[in-house]
This record gives structure tokens, C-alpha cells and sequence, in this order.
């Protein structure tokens, strides 16, 4: 399969794998990212995002379907793909030297002639900000300095693709935003990023498209704005309620709403998602006035792309 139109630089067709040749962790995954787009990957833990990167990065194999990197084919010309890729990984990967080491051994992988390497390391190590640590081990470095290395040595070579897997995990606000702002410069230059998160907020923020995928399926995928669009008049109103009725209180609700247009959550709190919000509110107060239970909060707002997300993934619950 040749990319779909011009400027795609990955192809998924019919994509399906299972580890056990039972239980299928994707189930037939198809899309297009075209060149310098942010294509943003949204899903709970178990979704299938990891699989699919570590598919995409040909870390491993796909049992069904067809997958095209770069107009390479995952499957066969996996070495000519990982010349052009840069992956950041969930977990950590260090070598046992300096931050300045981690470049400079980056850069001998990849074939960079000193000059250069040296040019680009010291770019990067005053880009990312880490000028100050420079002769620090890497494994000594805070959880923030150790994202930015992993991210910044990526680019110690020309890569045309680059696969963030959860690349903020365990950062502060400052440091999520300047790492995406570092990612934001370089796809103004053609990169083209996959972008894995639980952050709806992160995605919102730097992707141009996001597929939100569920239980190894993507369940929606257009562009941010589209998806905000879509929910143009709708509101997401948020309860809690405590007392002896609480859970009576919560079962009504989902009862009395066919279980799509609620969804709970592991504070124990509610979301209604509802484009007539007067009768939401008029339900909740009657249900809570029913059962005894005693509103702690109750919020409207208007929906956002976590509430795109959200909604998706609970139909997609309830339709099982």
C-alpha cells in the first residue's frame, strides 16, 4: 500500500495484533498522518496506544494489516526506518555518562561527523535548557531534566518522524509547556509528530488531529477543532453527592440517562453530558431529593476535547 495521498508519511491499514493469538490488543486500526503534522493518540491505560507505537517504531511486529512508515513497510525495512525516526519512550534509557556524554554517544550512532555532532549537541543543550547539568550523570538528573535529554538527543540526527509516548509524565506545568514549545518549533520546520497522552489539556494544546482510541479501536479521529465543533451547544455538567443515598443517587442517574450520557468517576464524582442542561439539572435535584443523597458540587461548563474523549469512550462502553 503506497501512502494514501501526497505528503502522507505514515499508512495504517487494517492494523490488528494480538500477543496470544487470542486477545487482540488492536483491532483492525486504520489512518493517515500527513508530513509536519502533531497526530495526537488519546486512550486510557490498555487502549492499545503503546502497541501501536511500538508497531509504528517496529519495536514489533503486527499480525494483521499493513503499516507504512516513511513508504517503508514496518514489516520489512525496519533498520531503514529507524534511521529516520526519533522515540521517546515511557520508561527511561540512559547511557552510564554525562548529560553531554548522552549526545555525544547519540550522535557516534547515528553516524554524525564530529563538527556537526558537536555543533548540534551544544544547540540542543542550550535550547532544552540544560547548560547548567551538562556534566551531571544523566541518572542523577531530576524527573524534568531527564524528559528534556531523552527528547533533545532525538534530534542529535536528521529525523523525519518523531514518536513522543507519554513524554511529559512526571513533569511540572513550566516544564509540559516548554517541552511542547520546543516540539512546536520543530514541526514549523516539517518534523512530523505521534503524540501519545492521557493529557487532554497537551493535546488540545499542540495537536493539529487526535484519534481517540478504546479497547484496541479508534472510536472517533478528526481534527481538534472539528471535534470542538461538533459539541457547539452542548455542556458537561459535574456532580457529587454524599451522604446514605449516594449510591442509590448514581445508579438512578445512569439509569435514568440510558448509561451514555453519564460517566463516573474515580473520585466518585459524576459527569453529565447534556445539550439541555435545565432538564439535567432539574433530574439531578429530583433524583437527589429521591434518594436522600446531599449534592457536595454541581458544575456546568462547556464541553471541552476531554469531554470529546469521555463521551466517546463511554458509549463505546455502553454499546457493549
Amino acid at each position: 500500500m503506497e501512502p494514501s495521498q501526497p505528503g502522507t508519511v505514515i499508512s495504517v491499514e487494517g492494523l490488528k495484533h494480538t500477543y496470544d493469538g487470542k486477545n487482540y490488543a488492536l483491532k483492525g486500526v486504520s489512518f493517515d498522518v500527513k508530513k509536519g503534522e502533531v497526530f495526537g493518540l488519546l486512550g486510557k491505560n490498555g487502549a492499545g496506544k503503546s502497541t501501536l507505537i511500538k508497531i509504528l517504531t517496529t519495536l514489533i511486529r503486527s499480525s494483521e494489516g499493513t503499516v507504512k512508515v516513511l513508504g517503508m513497510d514496518t514489516a520489512r525495512d525496519g533498520k531503514r526506518i529507524r534511521r529516520r525516526i526519533g522515540v521517546v519512550q515511557q520508561d527511561e534509557s540512559f547511557d552510564f555518562t554525562t548529560v553531554q556524554g548522552n549526545f555525544d554517544v547519540y550522535g557516534v550512532l547515528w553516524g554524525v561527523p564530529k563538527a556537526e555532532r558537536v555543533r548540534r549537541r551544544e544547540e540542543l543543550i542550550k535550547k532544552f535548557g540544560l547548560e547548567d547539568v551538562r556534566k551531571k550523570r544523566a541518572f542523577d538528573l531530576s524527573g524534568g531534566q531527564k524528559r528534556r535529554v531523552q527528547v533533545a538527543r532525538e534530534m542529535m540526527h536528521d529525523v523525519d518522524v518523531l514518536f513522543l509516548d507519554e513524554p511529559t509524565v512526571g513533569l511540572d506545568v513550566i516544564m509540559r509547556r516548554d517541552l511542547l514549545d520546543f516540539v512546536k518549533e520543530d514541526v514549523k520546520k516539517g518534523l512530523t509528530v505521534v503524540f501519545t497522552t492521557h493529557n487532554l489539556e497537551e493535546a488540545d494544546y499542540l495537536c493539529d488531529r487526535v484519534a481517540v482510541i478504546d479497547s484496541g479501536r479508534i472510536l472517533v479521529m478528526d481534527t481538534v477543532e472539528n471535534l470542538k465543533r461538533r459539541y457547539i451547544g452542548k455542556k458537561t455538567i459535574e456532580v457529587a453527592v454524599n451522604g446514605a443515598g449516594s449510591e442509590a443517587f448514581y445508579q438512578r442517574l445512569e439509569s435514568s440517562l440510558g448509561g451514555t450520557g453519564t460517566l463516573r468517576q474515580g473520585d466518585g464524582s459524576a459527569l453529565v453530558l447534556t445539550d439541555t442542561p435545565k432538564e439535567a439539572l432539574a433530574l439531578l435535584l429530583g433524583i437527589a431529593k429521591e434518594t436522600g443523597a446531599q449534592i457536595e458540587w454541581l458544575n456546568v461548563r462547556k464541553d471541552t476535547l476531554e469531554d470529546v474523549f469521555l463521551e466517546s469512550v463511554s458509549k463505546e462502553e455502553g454499546g457493549r
